[in-house]
């Protein structure tokens, strides 16, 4: 699929903007205390506590990075979620409903089994741009099939 494909697409700019600074800082304040600690002192870490301190410190960076990259994109079959852990890619019948009242920290999304998703990506911080985020995905989503499913035998 290309760029063209898509139907919309949205991420948040203040969580992009507060995780890559904090990255940027982690590595400048890392880096400064380790360099600045006497040659002895840092030699007396073991390699294990040095591969450790990397470990702990990559993951740190890797949430961060995962962060920066929240993403919502709908595609004409299709809608795919990037959040910090974890993606999904729901066809649009598996969509039932997307819910952003006032007080929600971000968009849910319900799908056919009665899941709740969050949708990260379109987050209350960033006022009323994810608002109107959320009623372009909605308008999108009905456009294509997503809704409530009619319960058999009713």
């Amino acid at each position: 699929m290309t760029a063209a494909d898509r139907l919309f697409t949205f991420h948040p700019r203040i969580v992009a903007l507060m995780s890559g600074v904090m990255g940027l800082s982690l590595i400048a304040v890392f880096g400064v205390i380790w360099f600045r600690l006497p040659g002895d002192a840092r030699e007396s870490f073991s390699w294990f506590q040095r591969l450790t301190l990397l470990a702990f410190f990559g993951a740190v960076l890797w949430i961060l990075y995962r962060m920066t990259t929240l993403r919502v994109t709908a595609y004409p079959d299709r809608l795919h979620i990037r959040n910090v852990f974890k993606s999904y890619t729901l066809r649009w019948s598996e969509v039932t409903a997307l819910r952003f009242r006032p007080g929600d920290a971000w968009l849910q999304l319900f799908d056919a089994d009665s899941n709740r998703i969050g949708i990260l990506a379109v987050q209350a911080a960033e006022g009323p741009r994810a608002s109107r985020a959320a009623k372009e995905l909605a308008a999108v989503a009905r456009e294509h099939g997503a809704g409530p499913r009619p319960i058999p035998g009713t």
